[in-house]
């Protein structure tokens, strides 16, 4: 079974958590002002964009080996509108660079933390997308996420998650404008 290690204890970090737990998965959380031991093999980070270089000067070689998910969206929360990474990049490309002997996976930017607790979006199961360049690292989160309720779905290589941070500042946009309800969000039918 794979262990991880959720930094940031908020919503996200706690729905994230409790549908790995639910699953079976081994599972600890860190606040993100914490220097802690990082003992899961895979560690999830739960946190804004801005805290991204905190948390990667503070763990980077605990990190060096583990399989690393960026849930972040990085958006400019001043104006809500626009991305604050290059408009060719994503923010996991951008953590990837800065953690080179880590896999980083983007997943979970698309759905809110009211879809994950509950594991469903109306009356359809709860969809996390997944990006990046290790199909076994892919294959391990979504496992530890199917195991726990919801289902996955691989999005293709690491390069994706441009497109998934587009899509999250999509979702998050229009839940802030009051048009889709927080406990609302995209689904996926197949």
């Amino acid at each position: 079974m794979t262990s991880f290690t959720i930094i940031g204890t908020g919503t996200m970090g706690s729905a994230i958590g409790g549908v790995l737990a639910s699953g079976g998965s081994d599972v600890n959380h860190v606040a993100h002002a914490d220097i802690t031991p990082l003992t899961g093999d895979v560690v999830v980070l739960a946190v804004p964009f801005h805290a991204i270089d905190e948390i990667v000067g503070a763990y980077g070689d605990q990190l060096a080996g583990k399989i690393v998910v960026d849930i972040t969206n990085p958006l400019n929360f001043e104006t809500f509108d626009s991305l604050v990474v290059p408009a060719d990049s994503s923010a996991a490309a951008e953590i990837q660079a800065k953690l080179p002997e880590s896999i980083v996976l983007k997943a979970f930017n698309t759905t809110f933390a009211a879809t994950l607790a509950s594991k469903k979006i109306g009356a359809l199961a709860t969809t996390v997308l997944i990006a990046g360049d290790d199909a076994d690292a892919k294959q391990a989160l979504a496992d530890a996420l199917v195991a726990g309720g919801v289902e996955a779905i691989d999005a293709g290589a690491l390069v994706r998650a441009h497109e998934l941070e587009a899509l999250g500042f999509l979702q998050l946009t229009l839940a802030a404008g009051e048009k889709l309800p927080w406990t609302g969000g995209f689904a996926v039918v197949r």
